[in-house]
């Protein structure tokens, strides 16, 4: 927390004329830390990034924090190995954290590593969640790695994760050297998936993730050194991470796992402060019982994760045999269809055959009745 005083009168690092403050916090727990901002703290927003690697999630959350702070590279295995949290004082004195996650939902990877992920994760977002970006690149196919992950994050946390999604799309500059804008790759090169399309009986059964999300989406470009475009682009952002906060009550997305992270956490800082005023007490005495209360909110991270594993392992095994039931009712239509279609063939082909020898009948009456030989009954 930074707070400048000057004459009596406390003003924010912008009314100086200073930069802005960058707050880092590594995956992991910090419990002592005080993260509220004077007069400021009800307009702070955590965002969580999530998305194929690849797709340019580091890049937009130094988009939005205004500086390189993730580590951001073409890679396909790859920057960021952990979730880890940086925070922003905007302009007009609003917080913004946000959460970087080393491909989260990517459901290809150990169970155990992204149990202990999904933990990290709201473990640095004790006080809820704002909104959830959810990150795709124009410049890649829509994989089904990344249907499967989308559909395992509603799985997972439950339908209401969708009313704090928003998609973002990188790749703004590509877009722009074409000449083309978000609505046209919305309306012509964006994948079914992600399609805008107005429900109806005919809709695809593929559940259109922009529907879910109420159109809710935006483009980035991280290349840009245009101060104004990305001012532009971030305040798009903001307006929508405002509208979702607004059409949820003002309450960030919580559930079981944050509240117990929650009250895991202001219970060590209690005690903690509990033990800074204990008198008579050396101060070894003081850093073992510290220590002593760290190993037991270690135990109930441990404790958190396993459950997380556990639900993670029966959603991907949930996920599993829809998928396979899906498969066996692809393969059964197929089968159905190709029958059809093969009766059809048979139809065909007698029909032919009949049309054939009526016409070799016919024929062979036209030359008898020409040579005088046909013989009528």
């Amino acid at each position: 927390m930074l707070t400048i005083v000057t004459l009596g009168i406390v003003k924010s690092p912008y009314e100086l004329g200073l930069p802005h403050i960058i707050i880092d916090r590594m995956g992991g727990s910090s419990i002592e830390e005080d993260w509220d901002f004077p007069s400021l703290s009800n307009a702070a927003r955590t965002v969580v990034l999530v998305g194929r690697t690849g797709n340019g999630k580091s890049a937009t959350g130094n988009s939005i924090l205004g500086k390189k702070v993730f580590k951001s590279r073409a890679s396909s295995s790859g920057v960021t190995s952990t979730s880890e949290l940086q925070s922003t004082m905007l302009k007009d004195g609003q917080v913004v954290h946000v959460i970087d996650t080393p491909g989260l939902f990517d459901f290809s990877a150990e169970t155990e590593f992204i149990g202990k992920e999904i933990v990290k994760c709201i473990d640095l977002a004790k006080d809820g969640i704002h909104a959830i970006l959810a990150v795709f690149s124009v410049r890649t196919r829509f994989s089904k790695e990344e249907q499967a992950a989308l559909q395992s994050l509603q799985t997972f946390f439950g339908p209401k994760i969708t009313d704090y999604m928003i998609v973002v799309f990188t790749g703004g500059d590509e877009l722009e050297d074409n000449d083309e804008t978000l609505e046209d790759y919305l309306g012509r090169e964006c994948p079914e998936p992600l399609q805008i399309r107005v429900p109806s009986s005919n809709a695809s059964d593929v559940q259109k993730i922009l529907e879910v999300c109420k159109k809710r989406c935006v483009l980035f470009d991280n290349k840009t050194k245009d101060p104004a475009k990305k001012a532009e682009q971030l305040q798009k952002l903001l307006n929508l991470v405002d509208a979702v906060v607004e059409e949820n009550g003002g309450q960030p997305y919580s559930d079981v796992l944050f509240e117990e992270l929650k009250k895991g956490a202001l219970k060590l800082r209690q005690q903690a402060e509990n033990v800074e005023s204990l008198q008579g007490y050396t101060k070894r005495e003081i850093s073992d019982l510290k220590e002593q209360m760290h190993r037991a909110y270690e135990e109930q991270l441990k404790r958190i994760t396993e459950m997380v594993e556990l639900k993670l392992r029966e959603t991907t095994q949930r996920l599993e045999q829809q998928l396979a039931e899906e498969q066996a009712a692809r393969l059964k239509a197929e089968e159905m269809a190709q029958a059809a279609q093969q009766k059809s063939n048979d139809e065909i082909r007698r029909l032919r055959e009949n049309l054939e020898r009526a016409q070799r009948e016919t024929e062979e009456l036209r030359k008898q009745a020409a040579s005088g030989k046909c013989t009528i009954l």
